[in-house]
């Protein structure tokens, strides 16, 4: 594939963009083409002039993957700035573009004295990330708060408006195919002052500080929680906490956190990661499910 054959501004798709620098854990390869679609428009551009059958993965802010050290051998979508507006209705509904980070999204409702949404101050993904997977923490979850998103189909070019009870929302789930990119998301709220909503996050990014490893290269939570536990009190059950291979170790301050070092690849986390799986497998028959997203191609079998 040529940039001419795209059809689109020469701007617009890049080829060999390295992700690792896109992502909170700092590595992985480059992808075969890159594009940042400013609007609606530009994306279904993009997505029409693409070749039939390449593969279209969405980055977002980077959050909660890892990309593979071979890279991505097909078109990496990251929403750009038009996707990152918010506004709010006269009912209270705030209204947030797919590639708006969810920090900014909790400030913008706590200052227009809108409560429900400060638990996403402390998320460091995008709207439409949150949405892909439920994205949760602090008693609340996105189920909670989401009326309903519009999706373009990457196949397509499709624009649907869904509800959020079509999505079947459930545990760091949605029924969302992998085709779907969120592109708006609208959110219930209710009235609240100001002060004390904003007095709300920074409890919430105060707790986080203490409880999980800030300033270090990281993806959040890297299993999801069983039923009955959270991943991280039977990873640190087993004494795994602290537990260093190279240049991956899980934190000494929440066990499913798993810190990187500036030399690790994504090959090291991918065998660190499903080495953790392994072992608590192996002692306790619990099948812990990553939460953080493997993209590309990895070599190493699963269990």
């Amino acid at each position: 594939m040529t940039q001419e054959s795209l059809r689109i501004d020469h701007n617009a798709v890049r080829a060999g963009v390295l992700l690792g620098p896109l992502t909170t854990y700092k590595v992985g390869g480059e992808a075969r083409w890159f594009a940042e679609p400013k609007d609606l428009e530009d994306l279904r551009s993009i997505l029409e002039a693409r070749p039939p059958g390449m593969e279209v993965v969405i980055l977002g802010r980077g959050s909660n993957v890892v990309v593979s050290d071979d890279g991505i051998d097909g078109l990496v979508l990251r929403l750009g700035h038009g996707f990152s507006s918010a506004d709010i209705g006269t009912d209270g509904t705030i209204v947030a573009g797919g590639g708006l980070p969810l920090p900014r999204l909790a400030r913008f409702a706590a200052e227009a004295g809108r409560s429900g949404l400060g638990f996403f101050v402390g998320i460091p993904g995008s709207v439409g990330g949150a949405v892909k997977m439920n994205a949760g923490g602090h008693g609340s979850d996105t189920a909670a708060v989401l009326a309903s998103v519009v999706v373009v189909d990457s196949e397509t070019g499709e624009l649907t408006t869904r509800s959020s009870e079509d999505l079947d929302l459930g545990y760091r789930f949605s029924n969302l195919a992998d085709s779907e990119i969120v592109v708006q998301a609208s959110f219930s709220s209710a009235p609240g002052d100001p002060a004390a909503l904003l007095a709300e996050l920074r409890d919430i990014t105060r707790w986080r500080k203490e409880h999980q490893p800030g300033g270090t290269l990281n993806a959040g939570s890297v299993f999801k929680n069983p039923a009955d536990r959270s991943a991280g009190e039977i990873i640190d059950s087993l004494g795994l906490k602290g537990l260093t291979v190279g240049p991956v170790r899980v934190s000494e301050i929440h066990a499913n956190f798993m810190v990187a070092e500036p030399d690790a690849n994504a090959t090291d986390i991918w065998t660190f990661v499903h080495n953790i799986q392994r072992t608590v497998h192996e002692r306790t028959g619990i099948l812990l499910e990553p939460e953080v997203k493997f993209l590309g191609t990895f070599h190493e079998d699963r269990i």
